[in-house]
């Protein structure tokens, strides 16, 4: 199943993907589940979706609504960095590192698909870092290894977009590069984890106006779902809706003395064919 949030016809609603069109469940299944993050946290919520949905024709055609982060207002959304064996040998590591690098984004610096990112005033330097993301179906605490992916309600994809020279404005941190508002994506929906095998590889690629500039495997990543899981578990309780962004391989071809920071009209499109695709075109601060 893939879940779904989106404004349509001047409303805020959640839904099933089926096909080209989607399934309305917020005309279905309110007042009991108010949303896509309800699903999760309430007991029976997936199921009664599937149950829903079954049979049903498609309420709106997909080009009908305006697709919004598919999980809205999560507590956590944590993000892995240097996550991918040719990222790592990229910053001058040979050894794998032994714990995550981690960060917070906001939840009001992701867009949806299609929406627009927002290059700032202050940077040219918005950068672009395609990522699958996992949100957390069962709330969990120092979660083991071995029953970690039972933890995960679905994934989606990320565009973890980067001010890139304002993520050393203080000596330890990088949370001013990474929390600009609307500076990355989100989306295009979430598919749930009975749908997809998180155990086999998933091929991720990025394309900026069509370009092919990333693609990678998850069998590269340094620390797999599950690990990643059970580490950040050890230390805070992982609940219902929370998402993990896990990791962006490196930018193909040869390093650029100047980088190619992205500017408004560029569209990048983070793919993963398990999943779908997340769109988004660059825009300029108005």
């Amino acid at each position: 199943m893939k879940l779904a949030t989106y404004n349509v016809r001047g409303r805020e609603s959640f839904g099933a993907v089926v096909g080209d069109g989607v399934v309305d469940l917020g005309m279905r299944l309110k007042p009991r589940f108010a949303d896509v993050l309800d699903l999760l946290r309430i007991e029976g919520g997936l199921d009664a979706a599937r149950a829903v949905i079954r049979g049903v024709r498609p309420d709106f055609a997909l080009d009908e609504v305006e697709l919004l982060p598919p999980v809205r207002a999560p507590e956590k959304i944590l993000c892995i960095g240097i996550n991918y064996a040719n990222r790592n040998a990229d910053y001058g590591d040979q050894e794998a590192p032994q714990y995550p690098s981690m960060f917070y984004r906001a939840p009001n610096s992701l867009v949806g698909h299609g929406q627009p990112i927002v290059r700032p005033h202050e940077s040219e330097q918005l950068d672009y870092e395609g990522e699958i993301a996992l949100v957390i179906g069962r709330a969990g605490r120092r979660i083991p290894k071995n029953k970690a992916l039972d933890y995960v309600a679905g994934v989606t994809l990320c565009n973890e977009g980067t001010i890139r020279d304002w993520l050393r404005h203080g000596k330890f941190n990088v949370t001013q590069g990474k929390n600009w508002d609307a500076s990355g994506s989100i989306g295009p929906w979430m598919v749930t984890a009975d749908e997809i095998n998180l155990v086999r590889p998933l091929h991720l690629t990025v394309k900026v106006n069509g370009e092919l500039t990333q693609a990678d495997s998850t069998a590269s990543l340094i620390k797999s779902f599950a690990d990643i899981i059970a580490y950040v578990s050890t230390f805070m309780t992982l609940k219902p809706g929370d998402v993990i962004v896990t990791g962006t391989p490196v930018k193909l071809g040869p390093k650029r003395a100047t980088p190619r920071w992205l500017k408004p009209g560029d569209v990048v499109e983070v793919a993963v064919p398990e999943i779908g695709t997340l769109r988004n075109k660059v825009v300029a601060e108005a």
